[in-house]
């Protein structure tokens, strides 16, 4: 049931981002769509019964991999840092455009 509901946090994202005209909802969007994948690869690989993998002196058991925290932690920096880029185009868009509707940006910049 919680894959479902992150599947649905990603298409919701995706369907923003291919009907939302204008371009900051366009930037949340696929903020949206990056936090439902970020939270599906959580779902996936959560496994109940397995100890961090911190030395200490409890008896060795079954310890969690270290490696997809480190990929979910380099997705989450990624996603901000050209979320970010994406603001900063916008930002730059608006000072030439009165708008930020992409329909009247492209009829503007169109030779």
């Amino acid at each position: 049931m919680l894959e479902a509901f992150v599947l649905i946090t990603i298409l919701i994202g995706f369907l923003g981002v291919l009907f939302k005209k204008n371009l900051i909802m366009k930037i949340i969007s696929m903020d949206v769509m990056s936090t439902g994948v970020v939270a599906y690869y959580v779902v996936v690989s959560a496994r109940e019964g397995l100890f961090t993998p911190i030395i200490t002196d409890s008896p060795s058991g079954t310890y969690a991999d270290p490696v997809p925290q480190a990929v979910i932690l380099t997705a989450i920096v990624i996603g901000f840092s050209i979320q970010a880029l994406m603001l900063v185009g916008a930002i730059k868009l608006a000072k030439d455009n009165p708008t930020l509707e992409t329909r009247e940006i492209e009829q503007s910049n169109t030779p």
